[in-house]
């Protein structure tokens, strides 16, 4: 292992035991503390560590938040894969390459196209069948958007309109705590994407569409329920 890797394991570690010891809801501090460490361990191996720390984080929070959701997910027989497993293989075995299919957005001309997502939750039983995507972030602005025009792509058609979007976020920002006045993120999530969680201590103001993470759990089994018998 060179010394980048190894650094950014131990960083890795760090996280994953101070969860151990703590709630989920605690993860921006975690983090926080973190990348003070990330940016001691790994500057000595990176021309710019702050580029390097951003897609670190993303990885460990798409990690944390599918190995916390995962047992939920399994709970109901479902399975859940990442994202990026579909988007990068090419011989797929014929389920996730159903899956895959499935999940495709038509371009027309320019073909089709898997909309951007981190982890997809999907259905063996039922032909692979996809019934949901989930994007996770940090903050809202990095991809509050892009996850409602999926939103909005996956409903167009006919094949892909029963599809469940979903977004977590740590909202970081804050730009989810107030219903009214809604900030725009707020606003997005409340129109144009199925279901908000947020993971973190502070209060929110909660609605359909827009929940604090703790609930997920007794929360997803009617929610993907409800788009399947649509």
């Amino acid at each position: 292992m060179n010394g980048k890797k190894e650094a950014q394991e131990k960083v890795r570690r760090f996280i994953k035991e101070r969860l151990n010891q703590e709630n989920i809801e605690n993860l921006s501090e975690i983090l926080k503390e973190a990348r003070e460490m990330y940016f001691q361990l790994v500057s000595p191996y990176v021309k710019d560590v702050e580029q390097s720390w951003k897609p670190f984080k993303g990885s460990i929070i798409e990690d944390i938040i599918l190995e916390v959701i995962e047992k939920s997910i399994k709970k109901l027989g479902l399975d859940i894969i990442k994202g990026s497993k579909l988007e990068r293989s090419k011989n797929l075995p014929e389920c996730l390459s159903r899956l895959k299919r499935s999940l495709c957005v038509d371009y027309g001309e320019f073909g089709m196209h898997l909309p951007d997502c981190d982890l997809v939750i999907y259905d063996k039983r039922d032909d692979c069948r996809p019934l949901a995507i989930i994007s996770s972030k940090a903050t809202l602005r990095e991809r509050v958007a892009q996850t409602a025009y999926w939103s909005i792509k996956l409903k167009m058609d006919g094949v892909t309109k029963s599809i469940k979007v979903i977004f977590i976020t740590l909202d970081e920002d804050g730009d989810l705590v107030y219903k009214s006045p809604a900030k725009k993120g707020r606003a997005i999530a409340e129109i144009d994407i199925d279901r908000t969680y947020v993971i973190g201590e502070e209060n929110i103001q909660e609605s359909e569409k827009v929940r604090r993470f703790e609930r997920f759990p007794q929360e997803i089994q009617t929610f993907l329920q409800g788009r399947k018998n649509e």
